[in-house]
Order: C-alpha cells, then sequence, then structure tokens
C-alpha cells in the first residue's frame, strides 16, 4: 500500500518550523548570555491570541522575550532591516513583519491585528523606539500600541524589561517581567473614539508596564504623549 503524500507546508508553516528549532538550539545561550531572568511567566497562556507590549530598551528586546517563552512571538521589524543582506530574510523567516515607521505602514498594523486575532502572539512596544539607559516612566509613547489593541480585540500582556541602567551588557542580569493580562475590555474609555481612545488605551497599557518594574516618573516626558 502506498503512503499518503505528505501535505505540503505553506510558507508561514515552514517558518514556524525554522522559528522552533532556532529556538530550541539559541534560546538557552541566548538566556545565558543575556542573564535574563523571567518573572511571572505563567501569565502567558500556552495558546489563544495576545499582544505583548513592552518598554523598548534595545534591538535585543525582541530576543530577550522570545528567548523565554515557549510560543513564536510576532512582531514588527522596521523595513530598513529587511534591505540587509541575509538579515532581511532571516527576519521574515523568524516571523517578523515589515513596518514603514516613516509612513505609517496601514498593511504591516493590518497585519498585527490580524496576527493577533487569528491567535498568535505579538510583540509591540508603546514607546516607538528605543530609549536605552532611560527610565521608562520619563519617555514618550505612541497612540499604536493602543489602536492595535482596541482593533485586535484581545488581551494584552504587560512585560518590563528592567536592568542596571536600563542597558545591555554581556552578563548583566536583565529581569524579564510579565504582568497578568489586561482584558480587551479594560482599555475601552467610555466616551472616547479615534485618537484620543488610542492614547487612553497606550497610556494605560504603559502605566502596567511601569508599575511592573517598579518606574515612576521623576521628570516631565519630553514632547508628551503622542
Amino acid at each position: 500500500m502506498k503512503k499518503p503524500p505528505k501535505k505540503k507546508l505553506t510558507k508561514e508553516e515552514k517558518n514556524h518550523r525554522f522559528y522552533m528549532r532556532a529556538h530550541r538550539v539559541l534560546a538557552g545561550i541566548f538566556r545565558f548570555l543575556l542573564r535574563l531572568r523571567p518573572q511571572g511567566r505563567e501569565n502567558v497562556p500556552a495558546e489563544g491570541g495576545f499582544l505583548i507590549c513592552a518598554n523598548h530598551v534595545a534591538f535585543c528586546d525582541v530576543v530577550s522575550i522570545a528567548a523565554v517563552l515557549p510560543r513564536q512571538v510576532r512582531y514588527l521589524a522596521k523595513a530598513e532591516l529587511f534591505r540587509v543582506p541575509l538579515l532581511g530574510r532571516l527576519i521574515t523567516t523568524l516571523g517578523a513583519c515589515k513596518l514603514d515607521r516613516g509612513g505609517g505602514d496601514v498593511a504591516a498594523i493590518k497585519k498585527t491585528i490580524a496576527l493577533a486575532a487569528g491567535g498568535e502572539l505579538v510583540a509591540i512596544f508603546p514607546q516607538g523606539h528605543r530609549y536605552g539607559g532611560k527610565n521608562p516612566a520619563d519617555t514618550p509613547i505612541k497612540n499604536g500600541a493602543g489602536m492595535i489593541a482596541l482593533r485586535a480585540g484581545c488581551p494584552v500582556i504587560p512585560v518590563c524589561l528592567k536592568m542596571k541602567k536600563q542597558r545591555y551588557a554581556l552578563f548583566r542580569r536583565v529581569e524579564v517581567i510579565f504582568g497578568q493580562p489586561i482584558p480587551h475590555e479594560e482599555l475601552v474609555s467610555e466616551g472616547l473614539s479615534g485618537s484620543e481612545a488610542y492614547r487612553a488605551a497606550s497610556e494605560k497599557i504603559f502605566e502596567e508596564i511601569c508599575a511592573l518594574g517598579g518606574f515612576v516618573p521623576t521628570a516631565p516626558v519630553e514632547g508628551g504623549k503622542s
């Protein structure tokens, strides 16, 4: 009797397999080199669509979060990275979504919303930019995280990345603190719509992130919250 033909994998399925293989090989190395210390990891469900929102210190943030979780983490990456030889192909295979930050990439945002709504774990950064060496509570945030959270209709898991001087260094301890999921309903503000609703949701999310690490404002936020 002939064996039934193997099911042909989609590109997404192939990329997922590659990600999980790479994770098994590399995650332990990154946990060792960066001294990653996860807390509250039980707050991340084994399945279902969620947004992970974290403070942004450096490019290593994505690695720090992914290395301590058994699930694949999808994320947005700036379009410039996809034009770098080999790197662009690698991060595409690892599940990154291209974002044109200067142009407010609608397609990338829609893809992110679809991924979260479809059961994926998607990481985004409310600050929009990296702020190494700074108290996150003193930095401005964008409305994008709130907009994606409200439109995706899924819970948000706040994550605080905390380390000495808020800068990465080899063998310098990094705390990756996962908070309890914020239900979608708690991000909806009655009487607000559009950009005001997105801003309020982003502020709620980022307050939870800062609270996890014990960060409080020490100076007026530059440029306010936009």
